[in-house]
């Protein structure tokens, strides 16, 4: 899914402090890029732009560690 891919990633790259380079499968939180609070703007990102509800049983790490872990997570959802 390219574009969730893109989407993504160019909701990382405003809201990281640093210009890194996050290929799809690096863990966002293991490389300290993304905090408590942008993760939960992340969760609200995916929400609003990919037009579905994170449920607090969706509130998973795995969910959202990396780019490509997002991308299955919004396929799943949109498949619902």
């Amino acid at each position: 899914m390219p574009d969730v891919t893109t989407k993504v990633s160019e909701f990382l790259q405003r809201h990281v402090s640093e210009r890194v380079e996050l290929r799809r499968e690096d863990d966002i939180f293991a490389t300290g890029l993304v905090n408590s609070l942008l993760a939960l703007q992340l969760v609200v990102f995916v929400e609003h732009e990919f037009a579905l509800v994170v449920a607090d049983e969706d509130l998973n790490l795995d969910n959202f560690r990396s780019i490509a872990a997002i991308e299955r997570f919004v396929a799943r959802k949109l498949a619902r």
